[in-house]
C-alpha cells in the first residue's frame, strides 16, 4: 500500500474533523499530486482536553491541552500538518514549529442560543447562562451582573443538550462552529462584537508544521489566505503582549475595513466584569502583527499594577 503523501494530525470530534477535511479539499485541489484518495492521511490524535471531562481548562491547564498531543505528533514526525482552531492555539508555539497557513476566516462572532431569549436584554433576571469561557462570562457579567454563569464544557452537541434538558436557560456558541455543523438553525441572536468581543483568532482554521519541512510548507502556501493571516496576526500580536492564556479574560477582533485597512479592537476585562479597558488600532494590513502589539502595550500599561496578574491568578 503507497504511504501518503502528507498525514494530517486533528482532534476526533466532529468539528475538528470537518476542519481537517476541508484543509484536506483545499490542499487536493490545488495541488494534482494530492487529489488522489490515498495522498493525504487524516490522522485521529486525541488530546488531553477530550479527556478533561466537565472541569473548566482554566482549573487544568488552558487551551493547550487540545492541541499539546497533536504537536507532540507533529515533532516526532508521526504527521506532517496539525490543524487547528486557531482560537485553541496557545499564544507562543513549541520551538520547532511554526504555522504556515490559514483558511479564509469563517464568522468570528459569538451566537446566543436560549429557548427563553431572543437575545441578551430578554434573559429573566438572574438567568442562568453556561459557559466555560472567562472571556465570555466577564462580558456577560458588565453587561448583565445580575445573570448566573454555570460551567457548561462539551462540544457543541453536548451543550446544546444540556441547554435543552434545562440545565441552563443560555449558552453563547461560536458561530464558525456551529455554521460549520450545520446547526445555523439553532441560533437565537447573532452577538455583534459591541456586545461580545470574540476571542482572538476565534473562526480560524491555522495549519501548522515542522518550521524545517520545507516541502510541507511549500503545498500549505498556495491556500493560506493572505487576509485572514493578517487579521490574525494581528490578534495574537495581542495575546503575546499581554502573555494571554485561558485564564485571562481577552478579547481581540480585526477586521480589514474597505479602504483596505485593517482596524483593531482588543479588550481586557476583569473576571467578574467589573473593570474593562479597550484599545482599537487602525493601519496598514502589512503593519498588521505591530498593531497588535502596540494595542496589547497599551492595554496592560492602561489596566496598571495587579490588574492583569490578578486576572492570570
Amino acid at each position: 500500500m503507497p504511504q501518503p503523501l502528507l498525514r494530517i494530525g486533528t482532534r476526533g470530534s466532529a468539528l475538528a474533523l470537518t476542519q481537517a477535511a476541508e484543509l484536506r479539499r483545499r490542499l487536493a485541489a490545488a495541488h494534482s499530486e494530492l487529489a488522489a484518495a490515498d495522498a493525504i492521511e487524516t490522522v485521529i490524535i486525541r488530546t488531553s482536553g477530550d479527556m478533561a471531562g466537565v472541569r473548566s481548562l482554566a482549573d487544568i491547564g488552558g487551551k493547550g491541552l487540545f492541541t499539546k498531543e497533536i504537536e507532540e505528533a507533529l515533532l516526532a514526525r508521526h504527521i506532517d500538518i496539525a490543524v487547528h482552531s486557531l482560537k485553541d492555539l496557545p499564544t507562543f508555539l513549541p520551538e520547532g514549529l511554526a504555522l504556515a497557513a490559514h483558511l479564509p476566516r469563517e464568522d468570528p462572532r459569538d451566537a446566543l442560543v436560549s429557548p427563553r431569549a431572543k437575545c441578551l436584554a430578554d434573559l429573566p433576571q438572574d438567568a442562568a447562562v453556561g459557559t466555560s469561557s472567562p472571556r465570555r462570562s466577564a462580558q456577560l457579567l458588565h453587561a448583565r451582573p445580575d445573570l448566573r454563569i454555570l460551567p457548561l464544557r462539551g462540544n457543541v452537541e453536548t451543550r446544546l443538550k444540556k441547554l435543552e434538558s434545562r440545565e441552563v436557560e443560555a449558552t453563547l456558541l461560536a458561530m464558525a462552529g456551529v455554521k460549520r455543523l450545520g446547526l445555523a438553525a439553532r441560533i437565537t441572536a447573532v452577538l455583534e462584537p459591541h456586545e461580545i468581543l470574540p476571542a482572538a483568532a476565534q473562526g480560524a482554521i491555522g495549519a501548522e508544521i515542522r518550521g524545517d519541512d520545507e516541502q510541507t510548507r511549500s503545498f500549505l502556501a498556495v491556500i493560506d489566505d493572505a487576509l485572514t493571516a493578517a487579521r490574525i496576526s494581528a490578534e495574537r500580536a495581542v495575546l503575546a503582549a499581554l502573555g494571554g492564556s485561558c485564564r485571562t479574560p481577552i478579547a481581540a477582533l480585526a477586521e480589514i475595513a474597505a479602504s483596505g485597512d485593517l482596524h483593531l479592537r482588543a479588550m481586557i476585562i476583569r473576571p467578574d466584569g467589573s473593570e474593562r479597558h479597550v484599545a482599537e488600532r487602525k493601519g496598514d494590513i502589512g503593519a498588521a502583527a505591530a498593531l497588535g502589539t502596540d494595542a496589547g502595550v497599551e492595554l496592560r500599561r492602561r489596566a496598571g499594577p495587579g490588574f492583569f496578574e490578578e486576572t492570570t491568578a
